[in-house]
Order: structure tokens, then sequence, then C-alpha cells
């Protein structure tokens, strides 16, 4: 940490060095001038600002060098990545568990080209979920030249994002 100001060197600063040195010097008061060491204090903290300026100029560009020295380049190849389909199924942990909804979303890299709306499949068996599905499939071949879907992506049935959906519905959960 730097030292704190000398307040009586920082006024004596802004005097003459004859003024100083008749307040200061020899046979005064204070007597605190020393002609090996005031003339180079005197000037430190006459230029203090523009001295501090300069040196965090001078951290400033070094910094700035330092960074544009370590950016790596970024090279970007183009890639013609097919369109796929995740299928989302909204259903507790357990494997066996109850399918509470599925939805479909159609990606080409990073952008999403299409969404299937959500459907519950709450009464409904395999057989109707995979009825459904093979039909999904076939819309995708269509549009998109799809065949199958990426693995699925489980999710929360708390995250089901069907707005007319049940455990949305406050008259329905049961607290505890």
């Amino acid at each position: 940490m730097a030292r704190p100001i000398n307040k009586k060197c920082l006024d004596c600063s802004q005097r003459s060095q004859q003024e100083a040195i008749r307040l200061h010097g020899p046979g005064t008061e204070t007597a605190c001038w020393n002609p090996k060491t005031c003339p180079r204090k005197r000037s430190h903290y006459r230029n203090r600002k523009a001295n501090n300026d300069k040196q965090r100029g001078l951290y400033r560009d070094l910094k700035v060098a330092h960074q544009q020295i370590e950016t790596v380049e970024t090279i970007v190849v183009p890639v013609q990545a097919p369109p796929v389909a995740q299928l989302y199924l909204y259903k507790e942990k357990p494997k066996d568990a109850h399918l509470h909804a599925l939805a479909v979303s159609v990606w080409q890299g990073s952008e999403k080209l299409a969404d299937i709306e959500p459907i519950h499949c709450m009464g409904m068996t395999n057989t109707q979920v995979n009825r459904y599905l093979r039909e999904v499939l076939r819309v995708l071949r269509e549009r998109f030249g799809i065949t199958e879907f990426e693995p699925p992506i489980r999710l929360e049935p708390t995250e089901c994002e069907i707005t007319e959906c049940p455990l949305k519905d406050k008259r329905h959960v049961h607290s505890a």
C-alpha cells in the first residue's frame, strides 16, 4: 500500500522554494527542511496527479497489449448439419414410470426449424403412443427427410409446457 500523503509536504510543494525554506528551514518552528530530500519530494507532490495518470495509462496499454497477445483466433468452418428430431418425454425418473406428455422439435445445427405441438399421454396405451410417434415420423419424413428420432430427452412432468396441464391446475394439486 502507498504511503499516506504528508499534508505539510503537500502544502509546502505549492509554495516557491525560498518561501518553503523560510517557513520550514533551520531555525523555524518545524525545522523540517532537508536540502537533500525536500526538492525531490516537492517535485513528486507537485507532479503527483500527472505521474499517476501516466502510470495508469501505461498499465492500461500494457494490459490491452497482453490481452491481444492472448487472444486466440477462432475459425468458423460451416457445417451442413442434417435436420434432426428431438423427442422430449415428460415422465418420472424410474424407467417404467407412466409417460405424462411428449413433445418433438426439429433442429438443424443450432437453429430450431419446427415444433410438433406437445400432447398429454394420460390414458394412452403404449400402442397408441407408438402409433402417434410413427405418424409424427411420417410427417417429419415428408417435410424434412427425417426417418428416426434422436435419443429421447427425459424431462420432469412438472416442466410440462402444455398450458392446460393438470399439474399446473392448483385445484388438482393436494398439499401434504
